[in-house]
């Protein structure tokens, strides 16, 4: 049987229909998957020390279901800071995944990446980064893991390269800002969601508990990478998203996204 996506281009031009149709599945409620499980379609790697697109030790890796963070080809993790583009740029959408951490850190791995990666929200584009610009402009939802010596980590912390956000009506400039969540142990599938309002409010749950809840993104004119960008556009209402490579191994997997803007422009088109 034709997937639905086929059988509304096959009206027209199954060629054309086959180009266009995208491998991401389109669910009756809206949400899209948009992680294929055997590809890296739709995401493009951006490496510190490399060219946008290229990742010659396959950081990134996809296999049965599974988007995972490897050093398996690293000697040392040698400062590679890495992050992996979703395509399209979002403003007002809902995006889950589970997340779990597996093996060992990277050797030469900083001691406060351990267990710790995370989810960027509203990043500058890819294209606009630095080639050894460690992290992107953005608004991280922080991921950590519990361990014997940390046992009261928390997750889904907030932290702000080049940017600024407001809780709870006050300006916030600290760089990392922690939940009130407690971290999972390495090894368990973690639940998260971002409610994210474009310049609005945004939510990050864990497992379906709210962990943060803040406002007004915003760029941080001060900072070195963020100054010219704050120039033309000092509040965040839209950007892009990628996943974290801190120097640990993680994976995440059921990668979907609610895109209420392209509901919103599509509700615009039929008017």
């Amino acid at each position: 049987m034709l997937p639905q996506c086929l059988k509304a281009a096959c009206v027209g031009s199954c060629f054309l229909l086959l180009s266009n149709c995208s491998l991401k599945n389109t669910h009756s409620s809206g949400w899209q998957d948009i992680f294929d499980g055997q590809t890296l379609t739709g995401w493009t790697p951006k490496i510190s020390g490399e060219a946008l697109g290229r990742d010659e030790r396959k950081t990134f890796q996809a296999q049965d279901g599974i988007l995972s963070v490897n050093y398996d080809q690293y000697a040392a993790f040698d400062n590679k800071f890495g992050h992996l583009f979703f395509e399209h740029e979002l403003s007002s959408y809902q995006l889950k995944l589970d997340y779990r951490f597996i093996g060992e850190q990277a050797s030469g791995g900083p001691g406060w990446a351990h267990l710790n990666s995370g989810l960027m929200i509203h990043t500058q584009s890819p294209s606009s980064m630095g080639v050894m610009q460690p992290f992107p402009v953005s608004v991280e939802a922080q991921f950590l893991a519990a361990f014997d010596d940390v046992p009261d980590r928390t997750t889904a912390n907030v932290c702000t390269p080049g940017t600024h956000v407001v809780i709870d009506g006050a300006l916030v400039k600290d760089h990392c800002i922690n939940s009130k969540v407690v971290a999972p142990k390495a090894g368990e599938w973690v639940r998260f969601m971002a409610d994210v309002q474009g310049n609005g409010v945004v939510k990050l749950y864990i497992n379906d508990e709210l962990a943060f809840e803040l406002s007004e993104l915003q760029l941080d004119s001060e900072d070195k990478d963020a100054r010219a960008l704050a120039r033309e556009k000092p509040m965040l209402s839209s950007g892009y998203i990628a996943l974290q490579a801190e120097s640990h191994p993680i994976e995440f997997r059921n990668i979907k996204l609610l895109d209420r803007s392209q509901s919103q422009r599509s509700q615009k088109g039929g008017d």
